[in-house]
């Protein structure tokens, strides 16, 4: 069994890349692909079943955006998937819009936000409804929208998250909860 890469490494190479080192990037793609592809997967299992797009063209389009992405000035390991998590959504909910889905479903199943579907990682369709209701979140509230992002989307820990956000791991488990109530009340909302 390979060593997972420890997140002191990979955060320094995140530096060195941001810093211009293009060694630095040749070194991170194979430390961090296995956890883009799980990523991946964990978007992919709120798809419907028979998606055209898979976990690796996912992560490969979510990798050709990061490394457009110069602008970024990495923070660490926590931010690098907290970010990949993010264009992988934006990804996906592209591709549905761009295939027709509607707002309210267009014929797809509902997503369930609630701890089950963390747990279970049950099958939900309605991406885009979702996305607009956590876009209007972020409208609201961007903090409370951005742990919804890392911990529903990018499956990060509460720590993590916290890590990420610069705050405290008690914020993070505050605004996870009103940003499920927030976010069930839309979603229920734009289901009539």
């Amino acid at each position: 069994m390979i060593d997972s890469p420890r997140p002191a490494e990979i955060t320094r190479l995140l530096i060195d890349w941001r810093g211009g080192d293009p060694a630095a990037l040749e070194q991170l793609i194979p430390l961090v692909h296995e956890e883009l592809r799980r990523l991946a997967r964990r978007h992919m299992a709120h798809e419907r079943v028979g998606h055209t797009l898979q976990a690796t063209a996912l992560v490969n389009e979510a990798f050709v955006r990061l490394i457009d992405v110069r602008q970024v000035k990495w923070q660490d390991r926590a931010h690098f998937f907290a970010m990949s998590s993010r264009l992988m959504r934006r990804i996906l909910v592209d591709f549905a819009r761009s295939k027709g889905y509607q707002k309210r479903g267009g014929g797809a199943q509902k997503v369930s936000f609630d701890e089950a579907l963390l747990v279970a990682r049950e099958p939900g369709q309605d991406l885009v409804a979702l996305d607009d209701a956590l876009t209007a979140l972020a409208a609201f509230d961007g903090r409370k929208a951005q742990v919804v992002e890392m911990r529903f989307f990018g499956g990060l820990s509460v720590e993590e998250t916290a890590e990420a956000l610069n705050v405290s791991v008690d914020t993070v488990m505050r605004d996870w909860k009103l940003a499920k109530a927030w976010l069930l009340r839309e979603l229920k909302q734009s289901a009539t």
